[in-house]
């Protein structure tokens, strides 16, 4: 069951290194509102919460999650695997997220969502960028549940665009529909969430590059509008 209730808005910040990302973003959002887009480090970002990329069991060995366990120090990387055992028995699945506290003031959380199983993974081929996006914002809803207002603005980078090697217009569609499918619903599921984004994205692959896919809430279930 869900909840159809009204939140804070939420300030997104998508910003990367990668030019090639930035413009994709540009294009892929140009219609969007709300969504602040610059090139540059996620350090950078005065938000409440940083979305890393990982992988499965949380090594934070490489890519962005590197970048923020040098800059937050080593006991980020405890906290969430220590996440991913209480939650997820110690392996964290594609299309779910864990939302741990930084140990910082800025920002004060740090959420962690698997864009590949393993290190170095090619994901390119895969709706795993969808997913992890997705339930990176689904991420946001519980916290605010959990402590309402506690996330009012948070960043992201470019999922999978780099170590996944996912064409980088690819990865801004994908984190389109991940992101649209937050104001439209959302899901205290992870096995729902995934069943309904493989459904509506298969194929999605055949389709021209610049295609994106807007996912329908299940049926029967009350969502944001």
């Amino acid at each position: 069951m869900t909840e159809g209730c009204v939140e804070t808005a939420l300030r997104v910040v998508l910003t990367d290194v990668n030019e090639v990302v930035v413009e994709a973003w540009r294009a892929a959002f140009a219609d969007t509102p709300g969504i602040e887009i610059r090139r540059g480090s996620i350090l950078d970002e005065q938000v409440d919460a940083w979305v890393t990329p990982t992988n499965a069991a949380g090594r934070m060995d490489g890519g962005v999650d590197a970048v923020i366990k040098r800059h937050l120090g080593a006991g980020i990387q405890l906290r969430v695997q220590r996440a991913i055992r209480d939650r997820f028995a110690g392996k964290l699945p594609v299309g779910s997220a864990v939302c741990v506290p930084s140990g910082a003031t800025v920002p004060r959380f740090v959420i962690s969502t698997p864009t590949m199983v393993g290190s170095s993974q090619n994901v390119s081929e895969t709706l795993n960028v969808a997913m992890a996006c997705a339930a990176a914002f689904q991420a946001v809803h519980r916290q605010n549940r959990q402590a309402p207002g506690s996330i009012r603005s948070v960043a992201l980078v470019g999922m999978g665009a780099q170590t996944g090697r996912v064409p980088a217009r690819v990865c801004a569609n994908l984190m389109w529909t991940g992101y649209t499918l937050f104001h439209d619903h959302w899901f205290e599921n992870d096995d729902e969430l995934r069943a309904v984004i493989t459904s509506q994205l298969a194929g999605i692959d055949q389709a021209p590059p610049t295609t994106r896919v807007r996912i329908m809430p299940p049926k029967g279930h009350s969502f944001r509008r």
